[in-house]
């Protein structure tokens, strides 16, 4: 044999020994942390499904009806057909997110779908991973129905305390902040899953490297993600060349220069490793036509070259569509209620761009001339109101809303503005009762629950040009428009002006069709998608139980 065929022939068999030893040190990394993590969790699931069941028991005792009495708007769901998985499941699902005590619209999202899952699944358990220390389970469920006024059936529930949140924290990763959060996300999830491997691990927060870390050490675990908004984009790409101006995102413009491009190079290589580590999830939940777009792009050609089945779906978020219109009229003798008052529903984070709003709100006081001319009534002629209307979740977000009132004061607005920190459900409705315009300034929104309930309650809607609100809300309904769209401090200002001087008759036609189109966002539809997508991880843990 020739030296050429010799060193071939070597270089092959290297190669083979390589690609051998890879696969047995990938089988036996599995096979180590996957049974040291089961072993540690064994005695703990035992003794949750032990302390389930005795607060069932009491719980009966005491209250009386199951969770599936106490929703009558469940019966409207359809029964599963034949194969498909059925009320006896009592399995324990685990919700993996981290921040659920925030009370913002993600948290919506996830305490329905727990709501949904009890209905469906009154057997099974319902795990949440918190690193919300500073709060039990009493406290977390009553927040819920405050918050949110979504009553849970608290025995089948139960939080398990992270100790590592501070891994995804932003604040602990100054530099390459994308990356080292989701690599901090692998952190936490191994923190989650010493505490307990669940039958099925459902991500609603956004760690698909959590996801792939569950599915590399328990692949026979089934996975699942809502998916509220992509880590990365290519909008996100698209903006390091866009100016800061057109309020694209808090990196808009930042992709010039040698740093800039090291930037770039940086989030190409973690769109990367994003789209490797989200192909790797079972099921794929978005909560938008905007987002599930991205998705698709990002995840959708290494899912289809690891044969996942289920196709990305787009699950709309739940939003109180039928007890706001409940509770809010909407006709003539309404209007007579309305004030010139525009309400901005949101958390105080810096992408919801608060100061957008601030400027635009300035500038539109700027360009009155006089008191707003559509009647004679006495609340036409006060002063149009900014309301902003927030969750505060830390020391950041409370210095970012001082700030936020800094700024008012500088613009010279301040007796025109008011802020208004971690509302209860009636506060909000209140004020949906008595606003004219609702606000949303956030690019790229992924969809936005606050638009809808603006939409609801019969409000104007002036929203940014993009993303959900423009794909999936804001659109036209019924033959007409359903609100305004706007990108800049000038747009924003002159979409106010337009809202407000509309004749009322005209007025009253658009807050019709906003209230039409919201129809569609319901708690029922959610309800509905839900536990169709879970019931395909249901099926799934059931064939792997079989299997075994």
């Amino acid at each position: 044999m020739s030296r050429i065929g010799v060193g071939l022939w070597r270089s092959i068999i290297t190669l083979l020994i390589i690609g051998l030893s890879t696969l047995i040190n990938k089988w036996l990394f599995q096979r180590t942390v996957g049974w040291y993590l089961g072993r540690k969790a064994t005695a703990r699931r035992k003794s949750i499904l032990t302390r389930v069941a005795a607060e069932a028991s009491e719980y009966h005792l005491s209250a009386g009806p199951s969770p599936k009495s106490e929703d009558v708007e469940w019966e409207k769901v359809e029964k599963p057909k034949e194969g498909e998985a059925d009320d006896e499941w009592d399995g324990i699902i685990g919700f993996f997110h981290p921040f659920c005590n925030a009370g913002g619209g993600g948290e919506r999202v996830l305490w329905a779908a727990i709501k949904a899952t009890q209905n469906r699944w009154p057997k099974a358990v319902c795990v949440v991973y918190t690193g919300d220390h500073d709060a039990d389970k009493d406290g977390m469920l009553e927040r819920v129905q405050n918050r949110f006024n979504i009553k849970l059936h608290p025995p089948t529930i139960v939080f398990l305390y992270l100790t590592t949140r501070h891994y995804v924290l932003s604040s602990t990763w100054p530099h390459f902040t994308l990356l080292g959060q989701s690599l901090g996300s692998i952190i936490l999830a191994y923190d989650a899953l010493s505490l307990l491997v669940p039958d099925i691990f459902i991500d609603t927060m956004g760690y698909a490297f959590a996801l792939a870390f569950s599915k590399f050490i328990f692949p026979s675990v089934p996975t699942g993600a809502y998916v509220h908004y992509p880590t990365i984009s290519t909008d996100m790409l698209g903006s390091l060349k866009t100016s800061p101006a057109l309020g694209r995102g808090l990196n808009a413009g930042t992709g010039k220069g040698v740093r800039g491009f090291v930037k770039k190079q940086y989030w190409h290589l973690f769109a990367y490793l994003y789209s490797y580590v989200g192909g790797s999830v079972d099921l794929v939940m978005t909560n938008s036509s905007w987002t599930a777009s991205h998705i698709r792009t990002l995840w959708g050609p290494v899912r289809t070259k690891r044969k996942k089945p289920s196709p990305v779906s787009v699950v709309f978020p739940p939003v109180a569509v039928d007890e706001i219109i409940r509770a809010i009229p909407l006709d003539e003798a309404s209007e007579k209620d309305r004030r010139p008052e525009i309400l901005y529903i949101a958390q105080f984070r810096p992408e919801k761009s608060h100061t957008l709003l601030l400027r635009s709100f300035a500038k539109f006081l700027q360009s009155l001339s006089g008191p707003l001319p559509r009647t004679e009534r006495e609340q036409d002629k006060v002063s149009p109101q900014l309301i902003l209307i927030g969750s505060v979740r830390d020391a950041h977000d409370a210095t970012r809303v001082y700030d936020l009132r800094l700024l008012a004061y500088e613009l010279q607005i301040k007796s025109n503005v008011t802020f208004i920190t971690d509302a209860s459900w009636p506060t909000i409705l209140s004020h949906l009762r008595t606003a004219s315009i609702g606000a949303n300034c956030m690019w790229n929104e992924h969809f936005g629950i606050g638009v809808v309930e603006y939409q609801a309650a019969g409000l104007i809607s002036v929203v940014n040009d993009s993303g959900g609100p423009k794909l999936d809300i804001v659109v036209e309904w019924e033959g007409g428009e359903t609100g305004f769209k706007a990108s800049t401090e000038e747009e924003y200002a002159i979409a106010f002006g337009r809202a407000l001087r509309m004749g009322e008759d005209e007025t009253l036609a658009m807050r019709r069709r906003a209230r039409a189109r919201a129809g569609a966002f319901g708690e029922g539809e959610f309800d509905g998608a839900w536990v169709r997508e879970v019931g395909k991880l249901v099926e799934m843990e059931g064939r792997g139980r079989k299997g075994k």
